[in-house]
């Protein structure tokens, strides 16, 4: 699994493209386009799958579900795409998530609550990730 984060708008996806040569003959689903989450990896197709706008997924996850059943789903969600990934060794789940957890603090606890979260699933996501990268205005600083 490769996690690419960084700021919004700092080229995270141009250079997921440009690393693994992402073609149409790749699955790439965008929360921003499509704000559901991917369980069924039976649609998954290619060798590299893309998961973007995952700070979106894990606003709409804690919205369903709320902040005390996230994470176990969370946790299940990140086996599902890791045992997708290691059927195959040729295979990888790429998930981008742009960073919100810095600057100011929102307002309202809602807002609030969504940034600790994302907090905590990118801990968890760079934890479960085999390599993670960050992306800062087109340029990547590989972190593990």
């Amino acid at each position: 699994m490769h996690f690419v984060t960084g700021g919004a708008y700092n080229g995270k996806a141009k250079w997921v493209r440009s690393f693994y040569g992402v073609t149409e003959d790749h699955f790439w689903q965008s929360a921003y386009d499509t704000p559901k989450v991917p369980l069924d990896v039976s649609r998954f197709y290619g060798n590299v799958v893309v998961l973007e706008g995952v700070e979106q997924l894990i606003k709409g996850l804690t919205a369903d579900v709320g902040l005390e059943k996230w994470r176990a789903i969370w946790g299940s969600l990140l086996g599902i795409w890791q045992s997708w990934e290691n059927e195959r060794q040729d295979r990888t789940v790429v998930i981008i998530g742009s960073d919100i957890t810095k600057g100011i603090v929102p307002l309202e606890k809602e807002d609030r609550d969504w940034r600790d979260v994302t907090g905590w699933a990118f801990q968890d996501l760079t934890a479960a990730a085999d390599r993670v990268d960050v992306i800062w205005y087109g340029l990547n600083q590989q972190l593990k």
